[in-house]
């Protein structure tokens, strides 16, 4: 969609009958004799008085969307002005300091109808309004987002807030801006954009490090009447989310020892013996951080699903999902022999019937995964579930679209 600038519609503000009157009509004679013959004298407006000239941008209908609402005012200065859309709600914004002109904090959304209303007090003092309306275009493509954690969740100190695009975003800059996390204790973080998964644009919001248990976290994306750039279409609604940080729970998984230890609040809670993925192949497991994104419960498992050759086809119950591209941790009966022992799974992290069923019970969404072995496929990338921590906070810092 082509944007042409705005063009300013002048408003000359209708003044009342009565009023107009007064400043028009012929001033009676002050003279006591009606035989001087001296006319009497025709008013003409003082110039402190003459009415102000508002204008309002945009204008007219069907009007590109992705503006902000400006009035500007000649021949005097605003007192208030409010803009509202069709379901009555207000379009705030900020006046310059010498009255002279309006521009809105947000911009006109795609489809919407406004009604600009604008009070003026000329330089006599004189207060009129003036009134402009216009709509804007509908979108022609919309942009959604999917976002975690969901509301009202208690977290891991490891989970990032992320939101992942339907469609690509090239105003990334743009985007990010509209973006605000607020934190019960001023924790710092930055966004990074990356690939996700899926193959779809992605952006979170990390912590420099893991969460401070208890703290309260909101994000406001205010997108509404953003242009995501080519082929990305419009935003067309605002979304939030608010959750909070539990526990301290880090699970650090040795596959060189075959175990786990979950560690609670700097306390050992429980060592399990486990079996990862088997050396020298596809089959290996990733290393690094990597961050339990959901409980799966009993779920079916298939090789090929994650490209391996060999097949496998089994309900596995326990899953604890911790990459998109298929690693989990898990029950593995069928493993017995090799846990504590070896390393002799398809990549996942096995254990036993009994400590699944208790590990699934403790952990939750969040909670990081620090896995350090000899023998791994590599690092968990950043857009292969939540492996924004494998970075540095200087790398992490870079992947801002606003740095």
């Amino acid at each position: 969609m082509s944007r042409s600038s705005p063009i300013p519609v002048h408003i000359h503000v209708r003044v009342r009958a009565a009023v107009l009157a007064a400043l028009v009509a012929p001033l009676a004679a002050c003279s006591s004799s009606a035989s001087s013959g001296t006319p009497a004298a025709e008013a003409t407006p003082s110039p402190d008085d003459r009415p102000v000239t508002v204008s309002v941008t945009p204008t007219g209908k069907q009007v590109p969307a992705g503006e902000p609402v400006r009035v500007t005012v000649s021949g005097g200065r605003l007192t208030s002005v409010t803009v509202t859309d069709a379901e009555g709600r207000r379009l705030a914004g900020k006046a310059a300091a010498d009255g002279r002109s309006w521009v809105s904090d947000r911009k006109a959304v795609p489809g919407a109808a406004y009604e600009v209303t604008a009070a003026t007090r000329s330089a006599g003092g004189t207060a009129r309004t003036a009134r402009a309306d216009f709509t804007t275009a509908p979108a022609d493509k919309v942009n959604k987002v999917d976002w975690r954690p969901g509301t009202g969740t208690t977290v891991g100190v490891a989970q990032p807030v992320s939101l992942v695009f339907d469609h690509p975003v090239k105003n990334r800059a743009e985007v990010e801006k509209r973006l605000k996390v607020t934190t019960s204790n001023d924790t710092e973080g930055s966004w990074g954009w990356m690939r996700d998964w899926s193959g779809r644009d992605r952006v979170d919001w990390r912590p420099r490090t893991y969460w401070k248990p208890g703290t309260e976290v909101t994000l406001k994306a205010e997108l509404n009447g953003t242009d995501s750039g080519a082929d990305g279409g419009w935003f067309v609604r605002d979304y939030t989310t608010a959750f909070t940080i539990g526990d301290r729970q880090v699970v650090e998984v040795d596959l060189d020892r075959h175990r786990l230890a979950l560690v609670r609040n700097g306390e050992t809670v429980r060592r399990i013996p486990v079996s990862g993925g088997t050396p020298g192949g596809d089959k290996r497991s990733w290393r690094g951080t990597a961050v339990l994104i959901a409980k799966e419960g009993t779920i079916n498992m298939n090789s090929e699903t994650v490209g391996l050759a060999d097949a496998y086809d089994k309900m596995v119950d326990h899953s604890m999902r911790l990459t998109w591209s298929g690693m989990y941790a898990h029950a593995a009966p069928w493993n017995a022999r090799h846990l504590g022992r070896a390393n002799r799974s398809s990549g996942c992290i096995g254990m036993s019937d009994a400590d699944a069923a208790w590990f699934y019970g403790q952990v939750r969404p969040g909670d990081p995964f620090e896995i350090t072995g000899k023998d791994t496929k590599g690092v968990v990338a950043p857009g292969n579930g939540f492996g924004a921590w494998n970075l540095s906070w200087a790398e992490w810092q870079e992947m801002s679209a606003l740095r």
